[in-house]
């Protein structure tokens, strides 16, 4: 909470903290990310992804009442453009969450409708089944009369196959990337059941700019959305449950259960064939794009899921920084912050209290991070299993003359491990995780042995060099 944002009269906020499941407002806003900027750049953070943040009725804000302007409690637009402005002179881009399938009851179109019935202009903006609407007097007996996000009253979903409503969809997109944002992660985007719509969605946003990221909310197989035309990438849950079941195979919570989420315990052999799977159903430019999720404001929290062992959230968030694809942290994992499902996810992040802070993960968080930022190879190079027995994965990732091995052990034991490599691969290799320095070599059989420590990971580096 910033003291920069202008006091409006009457405006009182919960304490910072208080319990979630209130569903109040504790008065956090744009300004103050602006002063925590230097805390998420030192995490090694290259983009933020921002919840809704359009004026709403709502603490998430997913009841979007007015589209072209950032709530007030924010701080508003000017907020928003000073946010920009220091992201962007930190090398941060920033993400902003596209709600298009539905808005609120305070979306002025809608109000409209209640206003005016069949006589507003704006009746084919929403599809209505009967007479009088029913937003604030609807229940088991006497159901809402209109077509609304799974059955709420206070989402009214949007009729997106009318052409005004499109326009307007695709006005706000192209205005937003216009003020300054980097992207559009955009909200149950599959409920918008029209490919043509998406792909002038996408033609809108890469006209204002074509670096611009745009990622939807597909849990499982994306491939219809993901064949150049429409998204760039989608939120990767399947590498969430893959590695969360294989890091944390020991100690998932038995009674956790949550759609789309495979969460049985994995061993190598099927951690592979889930990383195989994932790989396999997408071209390699788009692997590289796909936002790497361990949990999100959806979920129950990763460390959460796993029985609160730190060691497999390390476990995981190595796999995140050394796998294609875009490493996604969502807010307080870094240090420690557990819980269920929303809204005990969604908790206010404890800067007033560092001594609940874990510090040795931040640490190791911010280690990994650099990691993946100092070996260019680990973000874009090729990627191949080389291993995968008991609980020992093994890959190694090639860019230009760089070849990169990552191993990982998920054993309570140290592991001693013999990697079959090319007769092509480099004789000679260093560590370059979890410390700097250390030698090994390929042997005669083209094989590296090794031993790796219990519940870790190792990384090595070589060049290869012209005969």
């Amino acid at each position: 909470r910033s003291e920069r944002v202008k006091p409006q009269r009457g405006v009182v906020f919960k304490d910072w903290g208080s319990p979630p499941e209130e569903q109040g407002f504790q008065g956090g806003d744009l300004f103050g990310v602006i002063e925590q900027l230097d805390y998420l750049a030192d995490l090694g953070v290259n983009a933020l992804y921002f919840n809704p943040i359009f004026a709403s009725a709502a603490n998430h804000r997913y009841h979007t009442f007015d589209y072209f302007n950032v709530d007030p409690l924010l701080g508003g637009n000017e907020a928003l453009g000073h946010l920009l402005d220091e992201a962007h002179d930190r090398g941060m881009r920033v993400v902003l969450d596209g709600v298009f399938n539905h808005a609120s009851r305070g979306f002025w179109p809608f109000h409209h409708v209640l206003e005016n019935g069949e006589d507003s202009p704006y009746i084919d903006w929403f599809i209505v089944e009967d007479w009088p609407l029913r937003p604030y007097s609807s229940g088991p007996d006497n159901p809402v009369n209109y077509s609304a996000w799974w059955g709420l009253p206070a989402l009214p979903k949007l009729n997106t196959a009318n052409k005004d409503v499109q326009n307007f969809i695709f006005e706000i997109a192209a205005f937003w990337v216009d003020f300054g944002i980097d992207g559009w992660r955009l909200d149950v985007p599959m409920e918008i059941d029209d490919d043509a719509f998406w792909r002038h969605f996408r033609y809108v946003v890469k006209r204002a700019n074509p670096e611009a990221y745009i990622c939807g909310e597909i849990w499982e197989d994306a491939r219809r959305w993901l064949q150049g035309d429409q998204y760039d990438a989608v939120m990767n849950y399947i590498f969430s449950w893959s590695a969360m079941t294989f890091a944390g195979a020991k100690t998932l919570r038995p009674d956790y259960d949550r759609e789309h989420l495979s969460l049985e315990p994995r061993d190598a052999v099927q951690f592979s064939e889930s990383v195989d799977y994932m790989y396999g159903l997408y071209d390699w430019e788009i692997n590289f794009a796909q936002l790497n999720v361990l949990g999100s404001h959806d979920t129950a929290r990763a460390l959460w899921i796993m029985g609160e062992d730190v060691s497999a959230l390390q476990l995981c968030v190595f796999l995140q920084m050394t796998m294609p694809g875009a490493p996604c942290v969502y807010y307080g994992d870094e240090i420690g912050m557990s819980s269920g499902d929303d809204p005990y996810c969604r908790e206010a992040f404890p800067w007033q209290e560092k001594e609940k802070w874990n510090y040795t993960l931040l640490q190791f968080y911010r280690k990994a991070t650099a990691l993946r930022h100092t070996y260019e190879v680990l973000r874009t190079g090729t990627f191949e299993r080389v291993y995968a027995q008991g609980e020992v994965y093994a890959f190694k990732r090639i860019l230009g003359n760089q070849i990169a091995i990552v191993i990982v052990n998920c054993a309570q034991d140290k592991q001693d491990v013999d990697l079959p490599l090319r007769g092509s691969d480099p004789v000679e290799y260093t560590l370059a995780w979890p410390d700097q320095g250390g030698e090994y070599k390929k042997n005669e059989d083209n094989h590296l042995s090794l031993a790796i420590e219990n519940r870790s990971g190792l990384v090595l580096i070589a060049n290869y060099t012209e005969e």
